[in-house]
């Protein structure tokens, strides 16, 4: 199955590396993030820490996505009104703490002419994400993000393994970076990766990991609980509806008392009898204090007019998280602005 499944994609990729299939490239700056493996490499987090760094530059920005699990079809621009049932969980996070322009569209072609069509509207720069296995947009500046502890080169073919692809497709990324890298790892295992990798001459490698805020209640933003000097009075029951969260519970395992981990499907539903369920199971735990725990993309699912009031109701807090890298941060900050500043066409006819 995994044979037969690589000489499909190979030959889809074929097409398009020989012009059968047409790759749109835009007059306007594009940055790609995608993953060659299924979920959890930690893309939302650098979309977020990518929106940062261009707002802090001034720049226009706005994101395009399909919109996973969304209710909608077609081109949607977000509004304050939008839930993740139009828009999917992660725009609608981009939408809700970041002052961006939010689109979705299983079209990326016809999503970026959209957005291009807002005239002074119309943003600087479009950050596309899941770019891999959508090539009928060539991005003038690719990202691929791969999880430190599921290295894509060292991972297998669907369903065998996780790739969606073959190992050939990071020879269309620009640069690679390592994601959720132990904080500990030390610079000779970040050299034998990199040698692992064999980056082309043009890609560079960078390693990021994860790090979390504080606690904050779910309708209260300013109550918060300091992570380092209270969390360890607590018992936390964490429920996630996210592809990887062993990154969370390890982290949440060294600071509170105790953790249990209720693990729902990635970009799960959440419908009432979840949440009676998980009260529930909450109520069933004995002695000491205790708090629910759950993330962003999760909390942008319990918005649900459906359910918002009864979620809002329990006892739950949420545990943000950006990412930072180990080290050359800034040495990749400044690769995405020279892209960013630098006159788009220059870039697509020299680079």
């Amino acid at each position: 199955m995994s044979l037969l499944f690589g000489l499909v994609t190979l030959m889809r990729n074929r097409l398009y590396d020989l012009n059968f299939l047409k790759e749109r490239r835009f007059d306007t700056h594009t940055i790609g993030v995608g993953n060659l493996s299924v979920g959890g490499a930690g893309k939302t987090p650098l979309v977020e820490y990518l929106i940062r760094l261009l707002e802090k530059q001034s720049y226009t920005v706005a994101t395009l996505s399909r919109g996973y699990k969304r209710k909608t079809k077609g081109f949607i621009l977000a509004n304050d009104d939008s839930t993740a049932n139009d828009i999917g969980d992660e725009p609608l996070l981009y939408k809700q703490k970041y002052k961006v322009q939010v689109a979705v569209d299983a079209n990326r072609v016809n999503g970026i002419e959209k957005l291009m069509a807002l005239g002074n509207e119309a943003p600087k720069v479009i950050l596309l994400d899941d770019v891999f296995q959508h090539r009928a947009v060539r991005c003038g500046l690719t990202l691929l993000v791969s999880d430190y502890n599921n290295l894509y080169f060292n991972d297998h073919l669907l369903p065998y393994g996780r790739l969606r692809e073959s190992t050939d497709g990071a020879s269309r990324a620009d640069v690679i970076i390592i994601s959720k890298t132990p904080e500990r790892t030390s610079a000779v295992e970040m050299r034998t990766i990199v040698k692992d990798i064999h980056p082309l001459a043009h890609q560079k490698v960078f390693f990021s990991y994860l790090s979390y805020g504080d606690l904050y209640a779910i309708d209260q933003a300013n109550k918060k609980l300091d992570t380092l000097n209270e969390l360890f009075q607590y018992r936390v029951i964490c429920f996630t509806g996210i592809a990887n969260a062993s990154p969370m519970i390890n982290y949440l395992k060294e600071y509170a008392g105790e953790v249990k981990h209720l693990p729902f499907d990635d970009h799960h539903e959440f419908v009432m009898n979840d949440l009676i369920d998980i009260e529930k199971y909450y109520q069933s735990i004995s002695g000491g204090n205790k708090i629910l725990v759950t993330t962003e993309k999760d909390l942008m699912r319990l918005k649900d007019k459906a359910i918002w009031d009864f979620a809002r109701s329990l006892n739950i807090y949420i545990l943000p998280i950006e990412i930072s890298f180990k080290d050359k941060e800034e040495e990749f900050n400044q690769t995405i602005l020279n892209y960013v500043r630098t006159n788009r066409i220059y870039h697509q006819k020299y680079t």
